[in-house]
């Protein structure tokens, strides 16, 4: 289970590393940003590991690791 929040900012949403798929990121639109999937914009990957946050093209939500959380998927 998740425990992502959104932050005071409503168009940011705050992930854990758990959140990440394998390759270290998201897609958007997601049920993490409380978005209806079949009324939004079409499904975007965004590469959240890379620098720790990551901005949809689309509707501008903004997608960032919690503090202190550390993405670790490359072995």
């Amino acid at each position: 289970m998740s425990t992502s929040t959104m932050t005071l900012d409503s168009s940011a949403v705050e992930l854990l590393a758990s959140d990440l798929n394998a390759q270290g990121g998201v897609y958007c639109p997601s049920p993490k940003a409380d978005m209806k999937i079949w009324n939004s914009h079409p499904k975007v990957y965004l590469d959240v590991a890379r620098t720790g946050e990551a901005k949809c093209p689309y509707c501008g939500t903004v997608y960032r690791l919690k503090a202190g959380e550390h993405f670790g998927g490359h072995h």
